[in-house]
């Protein structure tokens, strides 16, 4: 058992800051690409851990196309991630109901992780879009922000002019997007490889996207 301090000295502990990387998304449906970027922002930026934040209501996609239900692209996300280190889906978003904000969930971690040190993981294509945000100076204020993009790629020109703090993660570039995978499952093509399996499970068990197989 240690002794008591020697006299006229103390030890102070310093509890190491967590380091917690938020990709939100609508994830309709969750894809391999979403993984690769999760898993490398998280190595190349030192995270503790990435949450794949499920959006509630996507405000940016209301009235353009149908969403598939939260609960369902929870689960989907949920089943993706399982096993993998460091990576949690979360419903935060979810259970706070309405629109989904950035600035929202950004403030709501904060107050549930105090002290933590916040990194919005972003693509390079929603990185050229942060003007249309809302409320983004509290987002800049409060989190740090992971652009993934494509080798050689450089980030959008101003950011680190407009405070920003910015961290940049090369990624393969795989192309997919969630609009051509739900056009595959509808026309019955296989989502084997391009989609996790366990979410592909999901899919097939819920009968999420007609014809899907």
């Amino acid at each position: 058992m240690a002794g008591p301090a020697p006299a006229g000295k103390s030890f102070t502990l310093h509890a190491m800051h967590e380091r917690i990387g938020i990709l939100g998304g609508t994830f309709d449906p969750v894809h391999v690409g979403h993984l690769v970027g999760a898993v490398n922002a998280r190595h190349a930026v030192k995270l503790d851990r990435v949450m794949l934040m499920v959006a509630n209501v996507p405000w940016q996609k209301a009235g353009l196309r149908r969403v598939t239900p939260a609960e369902d692209r929870f689960e989907m996300v949920k089943a993706a991630v399982g096993g993998v280190p460091g990576l949690e889906a979360s419903r935060l978003e979810i259970d706070r109901g309405g629109p989904s904000y950035t600035a929202d969930t950004v403030a709501q971690l904060a107050a549930l992780h105090p002290g933590a040190d916040l990194f919005v993981i972003v693509g390079w294509d929603v990185s050229a879009e942060l003007s249309s945000w809302e409320r983004l100076d509290e987002v800049r204020e409060m989190a740090s922000l992971v652009i993934v993009n494509r080798p050689g790629t450089d980030p959008p020109v101003g950011l680190r002019e407009h405070g920003w703090r910015v961290e940049q993660v090369s990624v393969p570039n795989l192309e997919i997007s969630s609009t051509d995978l739900r056009a595959r499952a509808a026309d019955g093509r296989p989502l084997d490889y391009l989609v996790p399996e366990a979410a592909v499970r999901v899919i097939r068990q819920r009968g999420l996207y007609p014809g899907s197989r």
